[in-house]
């Protein structure tokens, strides 16, 4: 019999996949898309999925053979491991760091260090005191884990600890495969085995005459099942819902199991509960929304991705549930992806209230099991017909997709930055629409660029709904002259005299307001005010961020913090102070210009726990709160009915990045901020404050023209060769030694350049040259849109093989991000 390989992906960042064979034993259980342990390295255990079988053994090694296969039936499908190989040839990395993303924690089998004890081991007489604790912790016990072991010893970093004991021989050393995902179960009560039988049971209901609560409790019992034969059958009644009818009942149950009368078991249940509301019939359409379906019909009969560009509140959420229902009615499914965890929580109400237990949400606040028992249910003909979520859930096994609606399409968060793939959700659903031959709508208030540029060169099909629902006005934009209010003295602190008076206005009214900055923490940075000293990261080439909550500096790039000093670090003055704000700040002075205000904060420091967002955005809802100041988190698609007035307090500070796309950003931000305000029967108001009042950027939003600022931005991208008219790809090239990064990276700019020759800018530091310890320069390289995307980047590749196989190099590390943001 001819012997049979498989290669596998493996969850490691390695070009290649991995050949093993396959014994006799698995020749019929493995397959394409199931998981199976091997060996990878000397120890190391793996899970892997199966990418291909053929018959063919590869020359430069010899096999190991498969050691276990998990599944009966493909984890992921074929269409999944062929968009796993796209994604990795298009975005520049390995198939194994796509297969790292794309599944469930769950559903990855990790290889875990358990450290066992030598019973044979001989004394040895100077080992530290804290390897004796190790040693009695794993006499007691069968085995203990690396994390384990640095909880009994105390130690942060405690494989020195642990190899000094392996070498020694009193510890064994063995890599055992886990599985993160278990089912979760509940105790549930059964009638006890001898009690199955009327005269058994009627016996021990005699036996409870001096036991009320407990015969209670049987009798409760029994009505649950349904009946006595029901009980005698051995129906189960879950633990809780017996305890939950009738008071003080724990003690009982107790004593019932205690005497033979009660059983429990462990039963197996769903981690993503079900929907007991009524469900609602779908909105009838408005005159301008059924042209609108009818013109988003037509381009998906022509086959083409369709653009809805409709203002904020001109209803194109309706218009979603509309074509969903058309596409489940079919039999088929549909995929609404938005780009933040934020806007799922007032989309899932209202999707759910249509779509009951069919709609399945898909994110990362969802626990491990939750995401593990979504992808098992899209692997069945399972109930969900319908998947909300961000980026992640493209990833998902579907069976028949029908529809994909990209809500939001313009936003930067579609973008994975780190890890590998740095894909682009929305492009690779561009992708999947077509080889899935099924339908898919980019929704926004203010497209990206280029898929304006798209649309309006016919690659799209255009749909625009230019006025609001129901006549709802779009809010009135008053740009208030900081500069000039500053030079009167007429600010307090960043508020300007007219924001402050609608404020007040609002909050009388009983109104809500909502104060945008987009900068979290209290302020950008401390400043010493006699030398000019700033405290800076020790990790990073940046000024650390004033936390004032915790009295903490903090580095938004990778995270450290160390407490507030409170004096200057070069020449010991105690005067130091706040430059520049951060919502923090806007929150605490807010408070104290209106201190009856109910004042709330949503940025990433208060929506860091898995309910933050819920819980902010509920209370703003009900009106438990008056001011929500947020950063961009409260521009995106958020319909909150009593807001009537949106302060933008800062516009400068998001039009001066040194970046080709801050323009469009800016706008995109202030529109969308701006249609937060006015809902029903009022007209909100905006106020932008900035410096520059004659911005051509602050003049289209203030007119609300998107068209007229596209037209003023695409002559500058094809003038300097940016998207649309080119595609980008950028190298990050790292190395903890300056001097080794600047020769490595002139190396690869050169090499890149006989090949590509203007095409390549760079080398060059970046705004931030050092961040975690690695110093970081920076390669531009612009493709025209007729060049071959796969022979740039296989000549790309080419020249960082080159550069990175040098001896001095062969620790450089570069980053390729096809298409950055």
């Amino acid at each position: 019999m001819e012997k049979k390989y498989a290669d596998i992906v493996l969850p490691v960042p390695l070009p290649r996949l991995f050949t093993y064979s396959i014994p006799d034993e698995f020749a019929g259980t493995t397959a394409p898309g199931r998981r199976v342990v091997v060996s990878f390295g000397k120890r190391r255990l793996m899970s892997g999925v199966v990418f291909a079988l053929h018959n063919n053994a590869p020359r430069e090694y010899d096999t190991k053979a498969i050691l276990s296969v998990l599944d009966d039936n493909e984890v992921v499908t074929q269409d999944q491991l062929a968009l796993w190989e796209w994604i990795a040839a298009y975005y520049q990395c390995t198939v194994g760091e796509v297969y790292k993303a794309a599944l469930p924690s769950g559903l990855k089998l990790e290889s875990e260090t358990r450290l066992y004890l030598n019973k044979d081991y001989e004394e040895v007489t100077d080992l530290p005191p804290r390897a004796y604790a190790l040693i009695n912790y794993l006499a007691d016990n069968k085995y203990c884990t690396l994390d384990k072991a640095a909880v009994v010893t105390e130690l942060k970093n405690v494989y020195p600890l642990v190899k000094r004991l392996i070498e020694a021989g009193i510890i064994l050393v063995n890599e055992e495969i886990s599985a993160s995902y278990k089912p979760k179960t509940v105790q549930a009560l059964v009638l006890h085995p001898k009690l199955r039988s009327e005269d058994a049971l009627r016996d021990f209901f005699d036996s409870l005459g001096r036991a009320p609560k407990q015969l209670e409790l049987l009798m409760t019992f029994v009505s649950q099942c349904g009946g006595v034969d029901k009980a005698i059958e051995g129906q189960r009644v879950l633990r809780r819902q017996l305890l939950a009818a009738v008071d003080g009942g724990s003690g009982a149950v107790a004593e019932l199991i205690k005497k033979e009368g009660l059983a429990v078991e462990d039963v197996q249940v769903d981690r993503l509960g079900s929907f007991n509301g009524k469900i609602a019939d779908v909105n009838p359409l408005s005159a301008v929304q059924v042209q609108a379906l009818a013109e988003i019909r037509a381009g998906f009969e022509d086959g083409k991705p369709v653009l809805l560009h409709g203002v904020t509140s001109s209803g194109k959420t309706e218009l979603y549930i509309h074509l969903i229902e058309e596409t489940i009615s079919k039999g088929r499914q549909a995929l609404y992806l938005l780009p933040e965890i934020a806007l799922t929580t007032q989309i899932t109400n209202r999707l759910r209230s249509h779509f009951g237990d069919k709609l399945g949400v898909y994110h990362s606040r969802f626990s491990d099991g939750e995401r593990v028992e979504v992808w098992k249910d899209m692997l069945t003909e399972g109930r969900f017909s319908v998947i909300l979520g961000v980026r992640s859930s493209i990833f998902l096994p579907f069976r028949d997709l029908g529809l994909i609606i990209v809500d939001e399409e313009h936003d930067p968060s579609f973008k994975q930055y780190d890890p590998a793939p740095r894909y682009n959700a929305r492009d690779v659903a561009l992708l999947m629409a077509r080889r899935a031959s099924c339908n898919i709508l980019l929704g926004t208030a203010t497209p990206s660029i280029e898929s304006y540029y798209h649309a309006r060169s016919g690659m799209y099909h255009l749909v625009e709904l230019t006025q609001r629902h129901e006549g709802i006005q779009l809010p009135l934009i008053e740009v208030v002259n900081t500069q000039e209010a500053k030079r009167r003295k007429l600010m307090q602190s960043h508020f300007s005299p007219r924001l402050l008076e609608l404020v007040t206005k609002a909050l009388e009214n009983k109104e809500q307001v909502i104060l945008f900055q987009n900068r979290r923490g209290f302020a950008p940075y401390l400043e010493c005010s006699v030398c000019a000293w700033v405290p800076r990261c020790i990790h990073c080439d940046v000024s650390m961020t004033y936390h004032k909550h915790t009295e903490s500096l903090v580095c938004h790039y990778c995270g450290y913090t160390e407490t507030v000093r409170t004096r200057c670090g070069a020449c010991g003055s105690p005067s130091l102070r706040t430059v520049g704000f951060g919502t923090q700040k806007v929150e605490e002075e807010i408070k104290v210009l209106f201190p009856e205000a109910r004042v709330g904060r949503m940025d990433y420091d208060t929506t860091r726990g898995s309910k933050g967002y819920e819980k902010l955005i509920s209370s703003f809802e009900k009106g438990e709160l008056d001011i929500l100041v947020g950063t961009q988190m409260v521009t995106k698609g958020l319909d909150f009915d009593r807001v009537s007035l949106v302060g933008i307090l800062n516009a400068d500070s998001m039009l001066n990045s040194p970046d080709f796309r801050a323009f469009e950003r800016g706008f995109q931000m202030m529109a969308q901020v701006s249609g937060r305000a006015g809902r029903k029967n009022k007209r909100g108001r905006v106020v932008l404050q900035t410096s520059d009042p004659e911005h051509p950027v602050i003049r289209f939003v203030v007119s609300n023209e998107f068209k007229g600022f596209y037209e003023y931005h695409i002559a500058e991208r094809e003038m300097f060769r940016y998207p649309p008219y080119y595609r980008l790809i950028s190298l990050t090239v790292k190395h903890r030694d300056r001097k080794i990064l600047q020769e490595a990276s002139a190396f690869l700019g050169d090499v890149l350049k006989s090949g590509l020759g203007n095409r390549v800018l760079g080398p060059q530091e970046p705004p931030v040259s050092r961040i975690r310890d690695y110093f970081l320069q920076k390669i531009l390289i612009k493709v025209e849109r007729t060049a071959s995307p796969s022979k740039t980047k296989e000549f790309i590749q080419s020249c960082i093989d080159q550069t990175v196989s040098k001896e001095p190099w062969k620790y450089v590390s570069v980053v390729a991000d096809v298409d950055p943001m």
